[in-house]
């Protein structure tokens, strides 16, 4: 997942990116370090956020 690297390149810290999407920064940090997943809801969240796709955050060859 680069859930990390899109979030430290949008310049947020875990608890800012959780505070927008309605979590909290220690889910956020599961997330990254692979503990959870993100529900589709929240990665959905998530991409908006980042203004990325669902497919970049999970990691995805999309070519």
């Amino acid at each position: 997942m680069q859930l990390r690297q899109l979030r430290e390149a949008a310049g947020l810290t875990q608890r800012e990116l959780g505070n927008r999407i309605g979590v909290s920064g220690q889910a956020v940090a599961q997330w990254e370090t692979g503990v959870k997943r993100p529900s589709v809801e929240n990665l959905t969240k998530l991409a908006d956020v980042l203004e990325t796709s669902t497919d970049a955050i999970l990691g995805r060859d999309t070519a």
